[in-house]
């Protein structure tokens, strides 16, 4: 049977640490993909920032051609606005001028005309009109100065049109040639700001790309130290529970010597019966296991078969009860770990303690009690006080060592 038990207690023993060791293994194995991918997604993070960095120089690069294109089809529009203002405004002054130039050409023709249909007739008026010969000619050269005055001014006007319709002629052809020019320009123009345009989108597209990558970079970061945090927290499980584990060990170990200590000694010590002569009571002489008596006092009742107090009729009797005094302190029989600190019907206020190997103390019947669930105690160490809750009939400690759930003899390990 021991040999039983210690081959169950070496699996569990073993089955945890494999448990651990995979579950440890298991998320380093998790960690290390997450940093894998989070690398990864750096790593394509700063070649988009490169291609970023470079498409951006070529983009300044656009964008100092594509201002000096603005500019310069700026320029050439101004210079064609400019041509087309002058072209408007000759065309003004030469319909002024050709205005005057048809008047005077009219009067000056209408002159002539009168002259030499009637210059006979002139000639013999001024003739007749003139007082003498000299006289004559002088008029005959007024009227020449006349005509030749009227000619000149004919001729002036006509220079004056035609430099204007010269000038016309040049600004037209600025105009064809500016106004080439200008589309040329904008069509320049155009080219580099489209250019500039798709380097912009390009840039943005790859900046979403990158935000993409910083996000699942994020993430993976997160859930690396997530998993970080749990392999942290499964190595602390994994050291509490071989502090468990070496801490049961040895209480296994002390039992074991209790047992063997039982089974080469039978418990020394006399019986004393009852008035009624019920039961008799064991009063211990030495402690003879690895446990000590949770309290000094008279065996009131045996462990097993017995006619109980309050109910009346045979019943097994689980463990022993050790009369006492209300208040008296009841120790811990071992070292171990609260496993309950509370009620419990029939044993009225009740303390569990585990030992390891499969071994568990109970405590009943308790005033008060001075633990709680979880707490690690040590052999001797208070942690109730002798009562009588639950189904007593007076103050006493019921104790009670159970293993494996079953109970046995308290005095196998007393």
């Amino acid at each position: 049977m021991r040999k039983i038990f210690e081959m169950v207690l070496a699996i569990i023993i073993l089955t945890h640490g494999i448990v651990f060791a995979d579950e440890i293994e298991e998320l380093e194995g998790q960690k290390a993909e997450y940093d894998a991918a989070a690398e990864e997604a750096r790593q394509v993070v700063d070649a988009i920032q490169a291609k970023i960095d470079s498409i951006s120089e070529v983009k300044r690069i656009l964008d100092e051609e594509a201002n000096l294109a603005i500019a310069d089809y700026e320029y050439k529009k101004s210079n064609l606005e400019q041509t087309l203002w002058r072209i408007e405004e000759n065309q003004e002054k030469l319909q002024a001028i050709e205005v005057e130039y048809t008047e005077r050409h009219d009067k000056l023709e209408k002159r002539v005309r009168d002259i030499y249909i009637n210059g006979q007739i002139s000639y013999l008026d001024v003739m007749f009109g003139a007082q003498d010969f000299e006289d004559f000619l002088t008029r005959m050269d007024l009227l020449k100065r006349v005509m030749i005055q009227d000619s000149e001014l004919v001729n002036s006007v006509l220079a004056y049109r035609n430099e204007i319709q010269e000038i016309g002629r040049q600004l037209e052809q600025d105009r064809l040639r500016q106004a080439e020019q200008t589309m040329i320009a904008e069509d320049a123009k155009d080219v580099k700001l489209s250019k500039v345009a798709e380097q912009q989108a390009l840039i943005d597209m790859m900046e979403n790309d990158k935000d993409v990558y910083n996000r699942q970079y994020d993430e993976m970061m997160a859930a690396s130290n997530q998993v970080a945090q749990m392999i942290q927290e499964s190595k602390y499980r994994k050291a509490a529970e071989e502090a468990r584990r070496q801490q049961e060990e040895e209480m296994r170990r002390q039992a074991e010597a209790a047992r063997q200590a039982a089974q080469e000694q039978q418990p020394q010590g006399d019986y004393e019966t009852s008035d009624d002569g019920d039961y008799q009571a064991y009063i211990p002489a030495t402690n003879s296991g690895a446990m000590i008596w949770p309290l000094t006092g008279p065996i009131t009742s045996e462990f097993g078969w017995r006619s109980h107090p309050i109910f009346g009729g045979q019943r097994f009797h689980s463990g022993i009860d050790i009369g006492g005094d209300y208040g008296l302190p009841i120790h811990a029989a071992q070292s171990g770990i609260v496993s309950h600190a509370g009620w419990i019907d029939g044993y009225g206020n009740t303390v569990m303690i585990e030992h390891g190997g499969g071994i568990v103390t109970l405590y009943g019947h308790n005033e008060g009690l001075a633990v709680d669930v979880g707490q690690y105690v040590n052999q001797g160490d208070v942690i109730a006080y002798c009562g009588s809750t639950g189904n007593s009939t007076g103050p006493h400690c019921h104790f009670e060592v159970r293993l494996n759930g079953e109970p046995v003899s308290p005095f196998n390990y007393l």
